[in-house]
């Protein structure tokens, strides 16, 4: 729609030109009519190439817009649960946008614009006046202590952008808010950032906000209560009062403070908000898996499209043992590398994700950054990263389906495409030396990757990727070096398509659902299609022992595991942006991201870029050396039983053996102690005669044997002297 406005201003534009230029033309100006007449046509020059920047700079912005639907809500409310039934958060129910804006109470929206926005109602969507004051101020304190964004900068990012900071996306921002400002008035701009922001504990909007911190409705808090909700939209899990209740109110005096030194209220009006702070009501610090319950969410709108009850109850795949593991992992291990590498110290805004899931594609955790309360954006289903050399499995798994084998000689040669040559890590273009395809995986050439991918044909990989439910990837020279962008659950559905056998796996976080009559409106074992083959089973199995390889002695070292064997591979993007770790057991499949929202590299230790061998592969190993609980784990296609394995089942069955003597021995025991004598058989004969004789009538009765004897009656009531 604004792509055809603007192309009809440009035509027009070209057409006035062109009419302005001849009639000139005919008039021969002279003088100073003539210098008039120049400057104009400068002037019409230089705003035809602002039509065009800015034209250029526009289509991006909009690109992806659903333009009738943009604004409306999720219908579902869905209760989650987790693998065994208990409740671990919801969804749908928490954005409420009941409250219309004039039952908002007036201290809530002002203590919300004195903090966000103080001029949002005499900007045009960007306020440059703001923005210019907050650059003059980080200037002057040499750190960023201002932010220059507006109320509809946010709510434009919220609705329609990623977290990623660059350029890119605050020129998008800019367009977006100016858009937003022409369709939509303030009021509804206002209480569209009311209801849509997230202020923690799973609460979007200042409605849910206030159910879940003061138990009441956002039309009855107090000015206190309002000062510590408009204190979280700058950072809800920092400020959150169930997390951090100190912060949350030294917060919310801050907010009090904006609130006079904006002139809505004086220090006189303020002052009982001070001298009575908020008091939240009591909740435990349970930590909700967010980044997993809004990929379940969107599962459920998905599998479920025609239903006439919106209320749901969910039973996930989520193990939250493993959640919090995953979380506590990737948290720690990060914090730790920052405390003890300057270079990694000096970094900012490095985050991670994570994804586990069974063989089957149940995913057991997720994490999709390292704060949900300053990003919603899922890295783990939403970012789309360079995997690096990660994506070569999928190059050699196609090599083995055309004829190739592990043992098969390659060679370490740098094949020309167009201009471009492939580099090794090392930095060279390859030795020439011969070596065998499960070394040169295990080493992580690429000279001998890019290779193998034009002799076999990008297409048929490209293909293969398609069909594992990877999309996006594109025939370039350095594709089997994995330049194109793929999810991490992508990639790690795709390296499940190896555990299983070689059949597709699509991760899944539904179990059932029912609706609010407890009535079954989803099953995934009813649901579920038959999987795909994608690779052979003799595919699957060779590029196992690959991946073994590359964790034993290749560049996946530091994901080894004792107990059981580990398979995996490594990936570094260009400019060292991302780093990976990809594999799994026998029973989970777990892959590991790092990197920058704002695609910046990501240095180690002495200032080297961070490969995904180093902290991606020692997140995996001890996030993989803990989730399993039990020793008897499942093989590896491809792979030999662990020695510890075949010891734990040996066990096993011994205990399993032992247990079933013991069950024999005691039946053997019952048969002696309990069996009836002769003489009380026959008084029982008798007896059962005289019965039958007395009522007159003709009853089937079943012989009477010890046996059946025990099975009617109660043994322990009776002892081998009864008669």
């Amino acid at each position: 729609m604004l792509e055809n406005i603007i192309s009809a201003v440009w035509r027009m534009i070209l057409r006035q030109h062109s009419k302005i230029s001849n009639l000139f033309e005919c008039l021969h100006l002279t003088s100073w009519k003539r210098i008039v007449n120049e400057l104009a046509s400068e002037g019409l020059s230089i705003l035809t190439g602002v039509v065009i920047v800015v034209y250029v700079l526009a289509l991006p912005a909009f690109k992806g817009i659903d333009y009738k639907n943009w604004l409306a809500m999720d219908q579902f409310s869905v209760t989650f649960q987790d693998k065994n039934g208990d409740v671990i958060g919801k969804r749908g129910i928490n954005l409420n946008n009941a409250v219309p804006l004039n039952e908002i109470p007036d201290h809530m929206i002002k203590a919300l614009l004195a903090t966000e926005d103080r001029r949002f109602f005499e900007h045009i969507g960007v306020d440059f006046i703001g923005t210019f004051r907050a650059l003059i101020e980080n200037i002057r304190a040499n750190d960023f202590v201002q932010g220059g964004s507006t109320i509809t900068q946010q709510l434009a990012k919220n609705l329609f952008l990623s977290p990623e900071r660059s350029i890119t996306r605050k020129i998008k921002e800019v367009y977006l808010s100016l858009w937003l400002e022409a369709r939509l008035s303030k009021d509804q701009i206002l209480k569209l950032y009311l209801d849509r922001s997230y202020l923690g504990g799973g609460a979007f909007g200042v409605e849910a906000a206030a159910q879940f911190y003061f138990g009441k409705s956002i039309r009855h808090v107090s000015m206190a209560e309002a000062a510590m909700i408009a204190g979280l939209f700058k950072a809800p899990t920092r400020y959150a009062p169930h997390i951090n209740l100190i912060q949350s109110r030294l917060r919310a005096n801050e907010v009090l403070s904006n609130l006079v030194e904006a002139n809505y209220y004086t220090q006189d009006e303020v002052y009982h908000a001070r001298l009575n702070p908020a008091k939240p009501i009591e909740r435990r610090d349970i930590r909700r898996p967010d980044w997993f319950l809004d990929f379940a969410y969107e599962e459920i709108q998905s599998k479920i499209a025609n239903a006439d009850d919106f209320v749901l109850t969910a039973r996930t795949t989520v193990d939250m043992r493993l959640q919090k593991l995953a979380e506590d992992v990737l948290h720690s291990k990060l914090r730790s590398n920052k405390k003890n590498n300057r270079a990694f110290l000096r970094q900012s805004k490095i985050t991670g994700a994570l994804v586990s899931t069974d063989i089957d594609g149940a995913v057991r955790a997720m994490v999709g950054g390292l704060d949900y309360g300053e990003s919603q954006f899922n890295r783990a289903t939403k970012a789309k990263r360079q995997p690096g050399s990660s994506f070569k499995v999928y190059v050699y798994a196609a090599a083995l389906e055309n004829g190739y084998t592990t043992r098969s000689i390659l060679k370490d040669t740098s094949s020309l495409c167009g201009r471009w040559r492939p580099r090794n890590y090392n930095g060279g273009y390859g030795t020439g030396a011969k070596i065998s395809m499960i070394d040169a995986l295990r080493r992580s050439l690429n000279t001998t990757a890019v290779d193998i991918s034009f002799k076999i044909g990008r297409g048929n990989i490209i293909e293969y990727t398609r069909r594992l439910g990877i999309d996006g990837i594109r025939p370039s020279c350095s594709m089997a070096l994995g330049d194109r962008g793929i999810t991490l659950i992508d990639h790690v559905g795709g390296y499940a398509a190896f555990a299983s056998g070689g059949l597709k796996v699509k991760p899944y976080s539904i179990i059932e659902a029912r609706n609010s009559k407890g009535d079954l409106v989803y099953s995934h074992d009813k649901n579920k299609i038959k999987p795909q083959r994608v690779f052979s089973k003799s595919t699957s199995e060779q590029i196992n022992r690959m991946m073994a390889a590359v964790v034993s002695s290749g560049t996946g070292r530091s994901a080894r595991l004792d107990f059981t064997h580990a398979v995996g591979k490594t990936g570094t993007s260009s400019k060292y942006r991302d780093a990976w770790f990809m594999g799994f057991s026998g029973r989970y499949v777990t892959g590991i991201w790092i990197g920058k929202d704002n695609y910046r590299p990501v240095y180690a230790a002495n200032s080297r870029g961070m490969t995904g061998g180093s902290l991606p592969a020692r997140i995996w190993q001890e996030f993989m050396s803990v989730a399993h609980l039990k020793k008897d784990i499942p093989m590896i296609p491809g792979l030999p039983i662990h020695p510890i394995q075949l010891t734990e089942r040996k066990r096993l069955a011994m205990l399993k053996r032992q247990e079933s003597d013991v069950i024999v021995s005691h039946e053997n025991s019952v048969d002696k102690n309990y069996s009836l004598s002769k003489r009380t058989l026959n008084i029982l004969k008798r007896l059962n005669r005289d019965l039958k004789s007395a009522d007159g009538t003709s009853m089937e009765v079943a012989p009477l044997t010890s046996s059946n004897f025990r099975a009617n009656y109660d043994l322990n009531k009776y002892t081998k002297t009864s008669s």
